[in-house]
């Protein structure tokens, strides 16, 4: 009879042994990226698809499973026999458990070696990451599927290593690349639009202000004046930047309005058509933008709703209209089509708010880096309520919306 603590201890043993080979693989991975011997092997793996995901040559891609594949599978074969060797010296109960990641890693072993021979049908069945067709699903989160890796081939070579769990690309940054992306943050001209627009260019993007200002944008970095490329745009047309929004990759919605603790029917109708509306309007019209594989995988949306989601802001209509803004987004995550990431933000520093602790530059190095991470929801905050709160709620509002509410029928 095995006991509950064998149970667990064999359960771990199995699980680790896996997570560990695929922690191998991954690693694995980022050194062919940047250690000569292994890019030769495995630059064979990048010569195979178009952008389609369609074998550009069969002789080639049988040639990549004996040049990287193979390869790959062995040293995790390799190593997670070091791990059971590992957990017998040390005599764990059970260590033979320890043999699970090489049965995990013989199989994908077994199915290079038969793409290598082009055994019928093994591509179908075993390459599931390279299966070319339209994209149903999001860029996994935590798990790698066909848009995750389409990004690795197609977006930025330098990231998306991961091969089935995304740990490592969480931890290196690599889960989300920002290189030569078209960034357009509105709300451009203020505290934290100027913050942004900085981290953003620093991380490799092509950053946009748009901006109510008819000035041109510039920023300024360590003394060196960088000017950016300025887009106009008022709230109540919105419909009048669509052709620029077909040309952008990530849309940061960032502008807003806080009345304070004036109720007045202007300030409440201002508070609404400018943190509520106009935000919609935007989310709308970008989404109207997305007609392809590559719009999915690299066009995104990241919306400030604030911490005023979950806690007080001292500013009822600032709390209502951010409110409403997050309950429309969590609504229209349900069925959108790309990423939508929200920046769930404590009070800052700025000319609206001289009493914000934090400062416009730290919040923007951190929301650039749980971007990068890929966060889907990227809280900055000093309120360590927040960051249990926001969660419970987002997880309730997401599946009562699911239960209560139907999306597009095809």
């Amino acid at each position: 009879m095995i006991s509950s603590s064998q149970l667990v201890l064999g359960s771990a043993t199995v699980l680790g042994s896996v997570f560990w080979v695929e922690l191998v693989r991954d690693i694995y991975h980022v050194l062919a990226h940047i250690w000569e011997p292994l890019n030769r092997l495995h630059i064979w793996h990048h010569k195979v698809f178009r952008r389609d995901l369609t074998v550009i040559d069969e002789d080639i891609y049988k040639k990549a499973h004996w040049y990287n594949d193979l390869p790959e599978a062995g040293v995790m074969l390799g190593f997670g026999l070091l791990f059971w060797v590992t957990l017998c010296l040390f005599q764990v109960n059970m260590a033979w458990l320890g043999l699970a990641g090489c049965l995990y890693t013989l199989s994908f072993m077994g199915a290079a070696i038969a793409r290598g021979f082009g055994v019928p049908y093994a591509e179908e069945l075993t390459d599931i990451t390279h299966r070319p067709g339209a994209f149903e699903k999001l860029p996994g989160d935590w798990f790698v599927n066909r848009p995750y890796h389409w990004r690795h081939h197609f977006d930025n070579q330098e990231a998306y290593y991961c091969g089935t769990f995304t740990l490592v690309d969480k931890v290196m940054g690599t889960a989300l690349s920002l290189k030569g992306k078209r960034v357009a943050v509105t709300g451009a001209s203020g505290t934290l639009g100027q913050a942004l627009l900085t981290e953003l260019h620093q991380a490799g993007a092509k950053a946009i202000a748009l901006t109510s200002s008819t000035q041109e944008l510039s920023l300024d970095i360590q003394g060196q004046i960088v000017p950016l490329k300025t887009l106009a745009w008022q709230v109540g047309n919105e419909a009048a930047i669509l052709e620029d929004l077909k040309k952008v990759d990530i849309l940061v919605l960032n502008h807003g309005i806080n009345v304070h603790g004036d109720r007045h029917p202007e300030a409440i109708h201002k508070s609404y058509e400018i943190n509520t509306f106009s935000q919609q309007r935007l989310i709308e019209l970008f989404l109207s933008t997305i007609t392809t594989n590559q719009d999915r995988v690299r066009k995104e949306i990241w919306v400030n709703t604030s911490e005023a989601e979950v806690n007080p802001a001292v500013s009822p209509l600032y709390e209502l209209s951010k409110r409403a803004l997050g309950d429309l987004v969590t609504l229209q995550r349900l069925d959108a089509p790309i990423v939508i990431r929200k920046l769930i933000l404590g009070p800052f520093k700025s000319p609206l708010n001289p009493l914000g602790v934090m400062s416009a530059s730290w919040i923007a190095k951190r929301i650039v880096g749980g971007a990068r991470r890929d966060f889907r929801n990227i809280i900055v905050t000093i309120n360590p309520f927040t960051y249990l709160f926001f969660p419970i709620k987002e997880f309730l509002v997401a599946n009562y919306f699911r239960l209560f509410s139907k999306g597009k029928t095809p």
